[in-house]
C-alpha cells in the first residue's frame, strides 16, 4: 500500500473517494437485499418441488399396485429425448430456466396392454418432468447464493473496511494540516517577535 500523502491534494483526493463509495454502498446494499430474496424464492421452490415428488410416491403405491407385475414390458416407455433450458439475468447473474422438456412414450398398442398404462405413463412423464424442475431448481439456489456470498463481501469491503480506513486517513490528513497551520502560525509569530526585538 501507497505511503499516505499528508497534503491538500490528498485529501481532498480521499474526499472524492470517501463520497463515491458512500454513493456506491447503498445500491450495493439493495443489490444485497434483492438477491437475498430471490434466494428465498429458489429455496421455497425446491420445498415445493420436493414435495411434489413425494406425494407422487404415495399415489404410485395406491393406484398402481399393478407395477409389480413382470409380465408386462415396460422398459424405456418413457424417455427424454431433449430438454430445453433458457438463461434468465436476475440482478446480473445469469440463471438456468427450465423451457421445455421434450418426452418420448414408447409405442405400445392400445388394445394389448392393462388399462392402468396410460396412467403409469403421465404418472412417468409427471415424475420426470418434476426431476428436471429439481435439478435447475437447485442449480439456480447455488448460483444464487454464490452471488449473494459475492456481494455481501463487496457490502462488508465497502462498509467495513474501505470506508473507515478512508475516514481515518481523511482525519489523518485534517489533524497533520491543523498542526502545521498552528505551528506555521507560532513560527511567524515567534518570527515578528524576533524582528520587534532586534528593531
Amino acid at each position: 500500500m501507497a505511503r499516505l500523502a499528508l497534503n491538500k491534494a490528498s485529501l481532498t483526493k480521499l474526499n472524492r473517494q470517501l463520497k463515491s463509495y458512500q454513493d456506491f454502498l447503498p445500491s450495493l446494499d439493495l443489490k444485497r437485499r434483492q438477491l437475498l430474496g430471490e434466494q428465498a424464492k429458489a429455496k421455497q421452490a425446491l420445498v415445493e418441488i420436493n414435495q411434489q415428488l413425494q406425494e407422487l410416491e404415495p399415489m404410485i403405491a395406491s393406484e398402481l399396485i399393478m407395477l409389480s407385475n413382470q409380465e408386462v414390458d415396460l422398459t424405456d416407455i418413457v424417455k427424454v429425448v431433449g430438454v430445453d433450458t433458457v438463461e434468465e439475468n436476475v440482478m446480473g447473474t445469469r440463471l438456468p430456466k427450465l423451457n421445455k422438456v421434450d418426452i418420448q412414450v414408447r409405442k405400445y398398442a392400445l388394445l394389448g396392454r392393462p388399462h392402468w398404462v396410460d396412467r403409469l405413463v403421465e404418472v412417468l412423464k409427471t415424475a420426470v418432468e418434476l426431476r428436471l424442475q429439481l435439478q435447475v431448481a437447485e442449480q439456480r439456489r447455488e448460483l444464487l447464493a454464490q452471488a449473494a456470498r459475492t456481494i455481501t463481501q463487496r457490502v462488508n469491503l465497502f462498509d467495513k473496511v474501505l470506508i473507515p480506513r478512508t475516514q481515518a486517513d481523511i482525519k489523518k490528513i485534517r489533524i497533520y494540516l491543523s498542526d502545521a497551520e498552528r505551528a506555521a502560525v507560532v513560527n511567524s509569530k515567534i518570527a515578528k517577535r524576533k524582528k520587534g526585538a532586534a528593531a
